[in-house]
């Protein structure tokens, strides 16, 4: 069943209430997805767009006027949002030719001298002077940072806490580098780029930096917290009630603060900053409530280098993520052996749930040596909601399993040595002539991808049509990024890079040691989806020539160790190339995850069976 809309009359009636008071006095209202650190992924109490709307997809942004509530998501979730939404809000699809975005929407259809109220730790401090330069353009029309959230006034009581987890230190012996030698890393950055500091706020960043991790974030092992880092001192802004001995000794030199002291002492280094004329630098996600802390005249945005020194993964890490990948692809293993044992012979058809199916995946998991969790909620979906491409099943409306559809199962884990995030489409049945069609040409456009070498700093965009174009052919395609990158032990989707058609992906070209994900798909409305995602390490390509002049040529490495369903596949579409890359790959996969499988078991032999030659 798909999910059911939630009634959000009685809450925009009172945001409403509030938006109109002399407080407040605003036109529109906008709730972003993010929280103060700008994550794609936020914690139950940062959920506010969800809770306004309804709709709990992780990209949206929500403008609330007094007559409409508008929603602007991406293709992703034009069905999840439409499912979860009631009939206040309006639907707007972006990347849909004549739908604004939220921002040009602003602009364009608020009358003239409109007031438009954000809280502005949630809004990046280029976007906000962006929008409010914009706004007062139009007759003196303004965007005003309302640091009370309004939201959270409409949530009250019932808004979840804060949480409050003990971070913990990742030993060297998985991050490969310590803490104090990444700091020194930083600081030359920061000659190089005439800073007189870093300004960090992004969570992963910090996690990264200081070799420590948390729970603070569903699925993510981080926490809240901001960083300065300037030639003298290091400081971290924390609540210390999430800081034991152990990690105290582990930052012994780095100044331990207060979480929210971070604005007053931006403030306080103003004048000091104007009178030596230096600035400090801090990366995209910096919030406008930071940046007016500090006067944006004394603050630099930019990418911030912690960004590509952590995308551009050492030996160790690069390592641990072959590793890690394959602990996770015997747990995939014992999970699709135990589920078509159960759907053919135990009666799983029509018995079985998303939800069932998607808790006994995540259990073969922490099976496994060094997991911590998951990397993200799993997208466990049969028939029709496959075609919701970031599906998340609720017990209770999520659908049974049947042999008579397609199952897509996207999902991931943490392991203290790597993040794992690998789809897979299977059916129990006997797929459709139109099923194996489409995804044969999924898995042609997966394999062109794979077996690309090109030259250094070549962009995901440059690459992103080598895996469109067997769909293309047939007149088909998919509504999001063939790839994005893949943090260690961190975030499951880290940039600055990834492959796809999104305009920032022409600023970052790929680079020996970044991860990314090869992830093609198609999804028909109402009946099935498809997609074949492995997670692969950007690594140097031997070629008998160097036509870049030293830069040097590069391929992927599929790490992800998990079988390609033969079934579905035509064989006819495939060249003998692409035949015998499904085989060698198929190999690669038995000879690893095989020695970690019980002889005889459901999981080995429906491994071996599905690794066996096409």
């Amino acid at each position: 069943m798909p999910p059911s809309p939630v009634n959000t009359t009685s809450q925009l009636k009172r945001l409403r209430e509030l938006m109109a008071s002399p407080s407040y006095n605003v036109s529109a209202y906008v709730v972003p997805s993010e929280d103060a650190h700008q994550s794609e992924y936020v914690a139950a109490c940062d959920m506010r767009r969800a809770f306004i709307s309804g709709f709990d997809g992780s990209a949206g942004c929500a403008v609330i006027t007094a007559d409409k509530a508008a929603m602007f998501t991406d293709g992703r979730y034009f069905l999840q949002a439409r499912a979860q939404m009631d009939d206040n809000w309006v639907l707007m699809k972006r990347g849909v030719p004549g739908v604004p975005s939220w921002q040009e929407y602003l602009e364009k259809n608020l009358p003239a001298g409109s007031r438009v109220g954000i809280d502005p730790t949630l809004l990046s401090a280029s976007e906000g002077e962006k929008i409010r330069q914009a706004l007062n353009s139009r007759d003196g029309g303004d965007l005003v940072g309302i640091e009370q959230n309004l939201i959270d006034i409409v949530w009250g009581d019932s808004r979840p806490k804060r949480p409050r987890d003990q971070v913990f230190i990742l030993d060297t012996k998985f991050t490969g580098e310590a803490y104090r030698d990444k700091i020194t890393r930083v600081r030359e950055s920061l000659e190089t780029a005439e800073a007189a500091g870093l300004v960090v706020s992004a969570l992963d960043e910090i996690a990264w930096l200081f070799n420590l991790r948390g729970s603070d974030i569903s699925y993510n092992p981080v926490f809240f917290a901001y960083a300065l880092v300037t030639g003298s001192e290091v400081a971290l802004y924390i609540d210390d009630t999430k800081i034991d001995d152990e990690v105290r000794e582990h930052l012994r030199g780095v100044s331990i603060r207060p979480y929210n002291a971070i604005f007053g002492e931006l403030a306080a280094l103003s004048s000091s900053l104007v009178q030596s004329k230096q600035r400090l630098l801090a990366g995209s996600s910096v919030s406008w409530a930071l940046a007016k802390a500090l006067g944006t005249e004394n603050l630099v945005i930019d990418k911030s280098p912690i960004t590509m020194l952590k995308a551009l993964k050492n030996a160790v890490e690069l390592e641990g993520m072959r590793q890690c990948h394959i602990r996770d692809g015997a747990a995939m293993a014992k999970y699709f052996g135990w589920l078509e044992n159960e759907m053919l012979f135990n009666g799983g058809h029509q018995r079985l749930s998303e939800v069932d199916v998607a808790d006994k995946l995540e259990q073969f998991r922490r099976e496994q040596k060094h997991c911590v969790g998951l990397s993200f909620n799993t997208i466990s979906s049969v028939g029709a909601n496959g075609a919701i491409i970031h599906y998340s099943p609720q017990r209770g409306s999520d659908a049974l399993l049947d042999m008579n559809q397609m199952y897509l199962c996207d999902s991931g884990g943490q392991y203290y040595d790597g993040t794992t995030d690998v789809t897979r489409t299977y059916h129990f049945g006997t797929p459709t002539a139109w099923q194996r069609e489409c995804f044969t040409r999924v898995l042609k456009g997966h394999i062109a991808l794979d077996r690309a070498v090109f030259p250094s700093n070549t962009t995901g965009y440059a690459l992103d049509p080598l895996a469109r174009l067997p769909l293309w052919q047939l007149g088909l395609d998919y509504r999001h990024g063939t790839g994005h990158g893949v943090g260690s032990f961190l975030n499951v989707h880290e940039g600055p890079q990834g492959i796809g058609m999104r305009d920032g992906y022409l600023s970052c070209g790929l680079q020996h040691g970044m991860t990314i994900t090869n992830e093609p798909g198609y999804y028909e409305d109402g009946a099935f989806g498809i997609r074949i995602e492995n997670t692969c390490l950007v690594v140097k390509a031997d070629t008998k020539y160097d036509y870049t002049g030293g830069a040097g040529y590069l391929r992927f490495e599929a790490v992800t160790m998990v079988p390609i369903q033969k079934k579905l596949v035509q064989a006819g579409l495939l060249t003998v190339e692409e035949r015998q890359w499904l085989d060698q790959y198929h190999t690669n996969v038995w000879e690893n995850v095989s020695p970690l499988l019980e002889e005889g078991s459901h999981g080995y032999e429906w491994l071996k069976r599905e690794t066996s030659p096409l």
